[in-house]
């Protein structure tokens, strides 16, 4: 399998290295001037909350009870009338939420004004950076951190040990910032603070550029889905003469974009989702029956005969849902038929998520590889995979195997076998079969 370019120079291709667990990661990017750019929107009234955030206002029709929205959301039915006994629901807080309410880590913004604190956790900032991105420079790294046109916030721990941070460059006439790094220390992915992260970061730039509502970014491929969850997209709205020219296209990388929503508090989005969500089962309320609960069938209460059958047509409410003979008798020949393509789905993925298989995301380019084309005659990769199981073309689970195994032969069949690419193909192929061995038991 021919290199594939990866973001982690300026320019140039390398072979991307190994990818810590779960590691949000990005490229870099450079260079700064000054112009006058649109105005943002106006923002919502500050407040303080944590660096800081907006107050959010969403129109609430009706207020629910809030142990029947709970029990609604688990897909439990409520009675429409009385009201729910079951108590406030428990919200469990992350770790990194916990560990910041309780002063264990601290949220600091931090840029090169030379001063000693300032200097200790920008270096914090560039040793976790070079850890995290091994596909960086390291001089590259340092340069852009300690550059006094940078600007940077940091999770730190107690004596400034940085576990989390993002650098990044403000165009504020330009009205978005680059992030330029974005990482945070592997032992604590698992608590939240990536996510913790960017939410304080947008609190921040509210607070410090008022009049920045975007951000750009270059993401790898292992990336883009984090930044996906973060509010991110590879639609780029912003006129292109806005910010060409002020960051670094990177071979490889996804440049994608974030635009705030003046009304929303980065740093409280919960009661956001939650006045949302009781909006949302309100207007469900009204339209239908769902909430409604009727008494147990008696032929199944305790002490009632055994081997006793009921008609479903004579189960209350059950017609009122929608129910037929005709779409019970659909159902019961669809499960098959996609059970199998869930199977697919899943397996792809881990196939997908696993850091070894980058080399066969997508095709290969006959651009990069002129001669593969002569050498392998059925191309595959798992682009075209999911795209088949998408599209309804695997008649048969063993169809789907087969296409799996011909990423892996082809790869192997044109690389030697002192190649990376042909010790991922090996390892890829053993831990396909250890899948299929799990779920097919």
């Amino acid at each position: 399998m021919p290199s594939r370019s990866v973001p982690g120079k300026r320019s140039g291709k390398q072979a991307p290295g190994k990818k810590s667990k779960k590691s949000h990661t990005i490229p870099a990017g450079v260079n700064a001037s000054s112009s006058e750019g649109s105005n943002p929107p106006p923002s919502a009234t500050v407040r303080v909350n944590g660096i800081n955030g907006h107050d959010s206002r969403v129109k609430v029709e009706e207020k629910m009870d809030e142990g029947q929205l709970t029990r609604l959301t688990a897909g439990v039915p409520v009675d429409v009338v009385g009201r729910s006994s079951a108590g406030p629901p428990i919200r469990t807080e992350k770790p990194s939420a916990v560990e910041l309410r309780r002063g264990m880590i601290q949220m600091a913004p931090v840029e090169n004004d030379k001063q000693p604190r300032s200097l200790i956790i920008l270096t914090g900032l560039k040793t976790l950076f070079q850890k995290q991105l091994p596909k960086m420079p390291r001089e590259y790294i340092a340069r852009l951190v300690y550059d006094t046109n940078s600007k940077s916030l940091a999770i730190i721990k107690r004596g400034y040990k940085v576990v989390g941070g993002i650098c990044y460059r403000p165009f504020p006439h330009r009205g978005f910032a680059e992030i330029v790094f974005f990482a945070t220390n592997s032992a604590d992915q698992e608590k939240g603070y990536g996510g913790m992260l960017m939410d304080h970061y947008k609190a921040h730039i509210r607070k410090t550029y008022p009049e920045m509502m975007h951000f750009l970014t270059y993401a790898d491929n292992y990336a883009v889905g984090y930044f996906e969850k973060q509010g991110f997209s590879k639609e780029i709205s912003l006129d292109r003469s806005v910010w060409a020219g002020y960051i670094k296209d990177y071979e490889g990388g996804t440049i994608m974009q974030c635009t705030m929503l003046p009304k929303i508090d980065y740093l409280d989005k919960q009661s956001v989702f939650k006045q949302q969500q009781e909006a949302v089962m309100t207007k469900i309320r009204q339209m239908s029956k769902s909430h409604t609960v009727h008494p147990g069938l008696p032929q199944f209460q305790p002490g009632a005969p055994t081997g006793t059958s009921v008609d479903p047509k004579e189960v209350p409410g059950l017609r009122e849902t929608g129910w037929t003979p005709e779409l019970a008798a659909v159902t019961t020949r669809q499960p098959v038929k996609n059970s199998v393509k869930a199977l697919m789905e899943k397996l792809l993925q881990e196939l997908i998520e696993e850091p070894k298989g980058w080399a066969f995301l997508k095709p290969v380019s006959y651009d990069d590889v002129p001669d593969y084309f002569d050498i392998v005659k059925h191309p595959m990769d798992f682009s075209t995979i999911q795209h088949k199981i998408s599209t309804g073309q695997y008649k048969t689970f063993d169809a789907f195997v087969d296409d799996v195994q011909l990423v892996f032969d082809n790869c192997r069949l044109y690389n030697p076998e002192t190649t990376i690419y042909a010790k991922n193909a090996r390892f890829m192929d053993q831990f396909f079969k250890n899948s299929l061995s799990v779920h097919l038991k």
